[in-house]
């Protein structure tokens, strides 16, 4: 408004219509503004969540009419007099042309002064935009849908990536095709690329895709070709990380069970039975990624040797054998390593790029990377956005300022970056890892990892602030950051029927005879495969009471039972037991729970489940036992519903047992959280999927359940309680991962 408030007429912007930008939040910081389409989502109390759109509209500037350059008062041809002291040869009706002119011209310079400052920065302005201290790149022609005539991969030259000839910076994202329904493998993808990243990582999970020895399964939610393509249609390029070996608090490190069967195993060694069965492994798997490579037109430009072998390092000859087991099998692309500091130099093998896995940048961690490779591009292959949880322990979370501090000096320091992670997901079923250091620590259900997307794929505080750095850095095609989903409460279930685990046992499982115990990895089932995950019960006959002893052969967890009476548990802290004196003979039940093998350190070949050796009653070894194999697959979940008819739930039901009940949904299926509270210890099946375990010692207190596992209608519910049961379960649209504790 000019002279008086005149409506202006044409040409500026109004500022007013922006979407104001995320300050960010710390604790005792201020909170950040999200932008319009991520207000009121669903989030945890404790997470600082972003919420739930109205719209998915991001505002552009919006052209307004612009202040006329004079009052209207005195303007000819707008029905007024020339004002005094005016230049009537300027204004009057045959200047009219030139006076347009000016304005239009003086606009047009207005626009491109703003706006192309303004647009590669959209939708938020970009403090990196504004910093000289870091080179902006133009990747508009580095996508993978869009680039032909391929001639250069990616290369590590003159301490720079080079891509097609061309500088390249490496920002990465993980997320794990294995921990997230197909049906959102998408959606997380473009919430990735519309973040401002360029690369997606992923592992590919060895026990999965052989569960059973010799038959491969690349189906539904294995089928890692169509993962890749995906990330290629939305414009991601790809690193690939096949192992063997992943960590990735996955079980066993992503190592089939199998391979445990041999007494003698050395696992990531050159050892020949390790070597026979990886080959094998890469023969196929090969098969599935060598076709996706970018010399043959696809999205992976680089591939990872191995993973993290330096904190392993047990043959120094095994990780040349990994590397040439992958040029064997045609792949050309870049290889890398990967290390914390500390690994870096065991890690290393020649022809490969060593690259760091941190969280905090410290003094001299990139610039040790020099020392091990001279003139090549510094990568940090996992910046750990968050951490993991273990039952009994807190949910850990790292501060998003903390974060992006250690982000931006990575970057300034001229390195390529990789989130780890970027979107977490669930260790469904009982694929969760463990840790086994000074004590034995298995990782709970959720993966959500405090990372850039919660478990459920909801946008965080960290997506925001690293959306702004990113569409700072870089010019390329970006969508939209899609709209969240809806999650729902559906209330209060009741478990309405019930099924001791004595019970239905025997027509259930046919037990295996044997005269010594026998873990779960050398049962003869699973057509010789043995064992990998749930449960085995252990069933003998004692004539006395006195003293159990374990001699630290429970692994990891057991019930003990007399007869159908508990009378406690033993572990790995709690080896002995008073077994109580009664007349006769009396069965002794051990049921013991296979709780996630280390996926960590140099413990892996000490990984055998269920009972490892004999245990004592007066220092007696016991002998002659039935055991049951409780593996509870699919198939096992769909044998107990043809069982013996189910009966109503008691009044005060104890496990071990299945409860049964119906959630129904009347409309569409959303996301939704199961809260177990008053249960005490088990897993939950949705319609047969495998939703993992809950336990009340925490820290999570809700299950991730995907709308994608539900139907419109009856959806069935079976829990496996191991002690106390409750009698509803409670569906909510919040999850509650537990109390938070800040690390690093």
């Amino acid at each position: 408004m000019i002279d008086g408030g005149t409506p202006a007429q044409s040409g500026t912007i109004d500022w007013s219509r922006l979407p104001r930008r995320d300050t960010g939040q710390s604790p005792g910081g201020t909170g950040p503004t999200l932008p319009p389409f991520a207000l009121g989502a669903s989030a945890a109390a404790n997470d600082n969540r972003a919420k739930e759109p109205p719209s998915l509209q991001w505002e552009a500037p919006v052209l307004v009419t612009a202040p006329p350059m004079v009052a209207p008062v005195g303007v000819p041809g707008n029905g007024a007099r020339t004002a005094p002291g005016r230049l009537q040869s300027m204004w009057s009706c045959g200047g009219r042309r030139r006076r347009r002119l000016f304005a239009g011209a003086f606009l047009l310079v207005l626009a491109i002064v703003v706006l192309s400052r303004y647009i590669p920065c959209l939708p938020v302005v970009s403090e990196a935009c504004r910093d000289e201290e870091v080179q902006r790149f133009n990747w508009s022609g580095l996508v993978p849908m869009r680039l032909r005539g391929r001639i250069h991969g990616l290369q590590a030259r003159n301490s720079k990536f080079l891509l097609e000839g061309k500088e390249f910076r490496i920002f990465g994202g993980s997320m794990h095709y294995f921990r997230i329904p197909r049906e959102y493998w998408k959606d997380r993808l473009i919430k990735m690329k519309a973040c401002g990243l360029n690369t997606l990582t992923t592992y590919v999970p060895w026990n999965l895709h052989e569960e059973v020895r010799g038959k491969f399964d690349f189906r539904g939610n294995l089928d890692l070709r169509a993962f890749l393509r995906t990330a290629e249609e939305v414009g991601l390029w790809v690193i690939l990380r096949p192992g063997p070996y992943i960590c990735s608090e996955w079980d066993l490190g992503g190592l089939p069970s199998w391979l445990l069967q041999d007494p003698e195993m050395q696992l990531r060694t050159t050892y020949k039975g390790f070597t026979e069965a990886v080959d094998d492994y890469f023969d196929r798997l090969m098969r599935e990624v060598v076709h996706l490579q970018y010399k043959n037109g696809g999205p992976i430009i680089a591939i990872q040797v191995e993973n993290e072998y330096g904190s392993y390092a047990e043959d120094p000859d095994y990780m040349m054998y990994i590397k040439q087991a992958l040029l064997k099998r045609k792949i050309v692309e870049l290889l890398m390593t990967s290390d914390n500091k500390d690994g870096l130099a065991a890690g290393f093998v020649s022809g490969a790029l060593a690259t760091v896995n941190f969280q905090k940048m410290d003094p001299g961690i990139l610039s040790y990377l020099d020392t091990m490779q001279d003139n090549m591009p510094k990568m940090v292959m996992e910046y750990w956005t968050g951490w993991f949880d273990s039952w009994g322990g807190p949910h850990n979370v790292f501060d998003a300022d903390e974060m992006m501090a250690n982000i931006e000096k990575a970057i300034k320091a001229g390195a390529s970056i990789n989130l780890y992670m970027f979107h977490g997901g669930t260790n469904f079923g009982f694929m969760n890892g463990a840790l086994h250091f000074d004590e034995y620590k298995a990782t709970i259900t959720s993966y959500d990892y405090d990372a850039v997307l919660t478990e459920s794929g909801d946008y965080t505080s960290k997506f925001f602030k690293l959306r702004e750095l990113f569409m700072g850095l870089a010019d390329m095609p970006r969508p939209l950051p899609p709209i969240i989903l809806n999650k729902a409460s559906y209330g209060a279930i009741l478990m309405q029927q019930y099924i001791s685990l004595w019970e239905v046992l025997p027509s259930l499982v046919e037990p295996l005879k044997s005269e010594h115990p026998i873990n779960m990895e050398n049962l003869p089932v699973n057509n010789g495969n043995g064992q990998a995950f749930g449960y085995i019960l252990y069933e003998t006959v004692i004539p006395g009471g006195g003293e159990l002893h374990s001699h630290d052969h429970v692994r990891d967890r057991a019930q003990v039972f007399l007869n159908t009476l508990h009378i406690g548990y033993l572990d790995y802290v709690k080896h002995q037991l008073s077994i109580p004196d009664g007349q006769g003979y009396r069965q002794l039940r051990l049921l013991v729970e296979n709780r996630g093998r280390v996926n960590y350190g140099r413990n892996l070949n000490n990984q055998r489940k269920g009972l490892i050796g004999d245990i004592y009653l007066n220092k007696t070894a016991l002998r002659n036992f039935k055991i049951y194999s409780l593996d509870m697959k699919p198939s096992f979940i769909e044998s107990l519903r043809g069982t013996t008819p189910w009966s109503a739930v008691p009044d005060s039901a104890m496990g071990p047992a299945f409860f049964r009940g119906t959630l129904q949904v009347q409309h569409m299926p959303q996301d939704t959280f199961l809260k177990l509270e008053g249960w005490s210890k088990g897993v939950v099946f949705v319609n047969g999927q495998n939703l993992g375990r809950y336990w009340k010692i925490g820290p999570q207190g809700t299950l991730y359940l995907p709308a994608t596992w539900l139907q419109q209608g009856h959806n069935e519910i079976i829990i496996f309680e191991e002690r106390a049961a409750g009698r509803i379960i409670q569906s909510t649209d919040l999850p509650f991962l537990g109390r938070s504790q800040y690390v690093g």
